[in-house]
């Protein structure tokens, strides 16, 4: 099973931890595993190439371990509104987008958000 934990502070999400295998199928066969990677890059690439701000991740290939933080979420860290409010959006439609599959496929996938006031250096 993969877990999935958001983090939210003041009602922004930024960032997340994924753990775990889905174990739905074999490896290449795995389609729940398929639909978690292209979403989270998706959410990756589009903070740092659509939004053009900074994505602190780490990708555990062994573990499949994933830990997003997503500062330009955060009033601290963005001046620009906008752009804290795309980001933040963009992770929690990521959620939404996950709960809809734990619908279907609970047995491989949960999901969950912590109140968690971010405490990294700016």
């Amino acid at each position: 099973m993969t877990k999935v934990v958001f983090f939210k502070s003041n009602g922004v999400f930024w960032g997340f931890e994924e753990q775990g295998h889905t174990g739905f199928a074999d490896s290449g066969e795995d389609i729940v595993c398929s639909a978690l990677s292209a979403m989270t890059m998706l959410v990756i690439n589009a903070i740092e190439v659509a939004y053009a701000s900074e994505a602190d991740y780490d990708i555990d290939d062994e573990t499949t371990n994933v830990r997003l933080i997503a500062r330009g979420a955060l009033p601290n860290y963005e001046s620009d509104e906008k752009k804290r409010y795309a980001i933040s959006g963009l992770i929690m439609a990521y959620y939404y987008q996950l709960n809809d599959l734990v619908e279907e496929y609970y047995d491989y996938l949960e999901v969950e958000v912590i109140e968690k006031e971010y405490k990294g250096n700016k």
